[in-house]
């Protein structure tokens, strides 16, 4: 079992630190040419893998150009489209009423505002910041996706369970400059080495510094009881 840093912020400081020498180059994975195509893709990211989405999005961003296009679409044809994602019948009701919301409140483009966005149907705190990030160069906070949740509790970073708790407790702690990168380097790191189930501490760049560390120690970490 590592050792935390005396205090949070030390903590997450150093975390940040070793990660951007750990992934240099990390972004965001989804593929998109424009924001519509990002809002899309984000909603159907919920629950569903990032690789996945890319497949999906391959020929659905063929047949679907445009707000209207989805707006206009058959609900039940659009479910179709999206069939091997998950849940694909409650986001194509969402992606169809976004797009009709967009253009019966602003003139079919892709709003710029957290509030805006949010008020989206499918739209949380997480698509929005995504959007804003990517879409239209606006860090308002910080992306707490699955690993973002994962890592950060693991890491002692922050002992919050909802993923809004979270965002708000990490704002304080990771710089501003840094907000939209945090995420990356977490999602990287999480995919990489410190997965769900069985993450790999014996090669993890955090493993002196992290209280969840499975060398050592007995806590079963696959089971989530330590976080």
């Amino acid at each position: 079992m590592g050792t935390p840093l005396a205090s949070r912020e030390a903590q997450t400081e150093e975390v940040i630190e070793r990660l951007y020498e750990e992934y240099p180059d990390t972004t965001i994975s989804l593929n998109f040419s424009n924001r519509l195509e990002l809002l899309v893709a984000v909603i159907l990211s919920a629950q569903c893998t990032d690789e996945r989405v890319n497949t999906e999005t391959e020929h659905l961003f063929e047949k679907y150009q445009s707000v209207e296009d989805y707006a206009e679409a058959d609900e039940a044809e659009l479910a179709e489209d999206l069939n091997s994602i998950t849940y694909y019948n409650n986001k194509a009701g969402y992606i169809k009423n976004a797009c009709q919301q967009m253009l019966d409140d602003h003139d079919g483009e892709v709003p710029d505002t957290m509030a805006a966005l949010t008020d989206l149907p499918g739209v949380g705190r997480k698509t929005a910041n995504v959007v804003l990030q990517h879409g239209h160069e606006v860090v308002e906070g910080i992306v707490v996706d699955t690993h973002v949740q994962r890592l950060t509790r693991r890491l002692g970073i922050t002992e919050e369970k909802r993923p809004e708790a979270i965002e708000a407790d990490l704002m304080p702690l990771v710089p501003e400059d840094d907000w939209q990168q945090f995420t990356h380097l977490l999602i990287s790191h999480g995919r990489a080495v410190c997965t769900a189930r069985n993450p790999d501490c014996a090669d993890c760049a955090l493993e002196d510094i992290c209280p969840s560390s499975k060398l050592d120690s007995d806590t079963d970490l696959a089971s989530g009881e330590a976080w």
